[in-house]
């Protein structure tokens, strides 16, 4: 799909055509760089490949540097390959802006949830903790109790829910409208809520 690489401004909310007040998030969409256009011939299959948010040269690899330098542009901090773009359509070094969106359009957003590092399973699963004193959980309140039977078959089941790393995973918020297009600034105005925190990356398609 067509699409462009951005970050999450915040949220905050407008009125429509109704008089209903709704929920939207405001996106910087771009402008992002082609930093390189991959053929059939050479790697097996067309994708476009997009840079965005500039990043100092001493954070730099030289090899990355190099591949920047091909098509004379500054170091970017994420680059994505989009695959919906037609042949011949972008070429190396052009810059796309928000304006590769329109109002009314839908667009699929990929974001990255907060991270919440290690939890317990009350608050990565949402057991009930206080209350019942059964199933092995008798003087501690927040452990998840029995994890299955001790003589059969002696182990603990793949899928167990456990404590454990918590957040920090790619999800997709699917057909969210654009509410408003401002293409002087590169911002996108979404109905709805998006993943992550402010100025986390995110992934726009159409």
């Amino acid at each position: 799909m067509q699409g462009l690489i951005g970050k999450k401004v915040g949220m905050t909310s407008i009125f429509d055509e109704n008089g209903k007040n709704v929920p939207c998030t405001v996106l910087q969409a771009g402008p992002c760089v082609v930093t390189q256009i991959k053929t059939l011939d050479k790697d097996g299959y067309f994708a476009v490949q997009l840079g965005f948010d500039d990043k100092k040269e001493k954070h730099t690899t030289k090899a990355e540097m190099g591949h920047f330098k091909k098509v004379n542009t500054t170091p970017k901090r994420k680059l994505v390959e989009f695959t919906g773009f037609d042949e011949g359509q972008v070429k190396e070094g052009e810059v796309l802006t928000a304006e590769l969106f329109r109002p009314d359009n839908w667009v699929d957003v990929r974001g990255w949830s907060k991270g919440k590092g290690f939890q317990g399973v009350v608050k990565r699963y949402g057991f009930g903790g206080v209350g019942g004193t059964t199933h092995g959980q008798s003087d501690r309140l927040r452990h998840p109790g029995s994890l299955g039977a001790s003589s059969f078959p002696s182990r603990v089941f793949p899928g167990m829910r456990m404590a454990g790393r918590t957040g920090g995973n790619k999800v997709m918020s699917q057909s969210l409208k654009v509410v408003k297009l401002m293409a002087e600034s590169d911002i996108l105005i979404v109905r709805g809520s998006i993943p992550g925190p402010k100025g986390g990356y995110v992934i726009i398609t159409k």
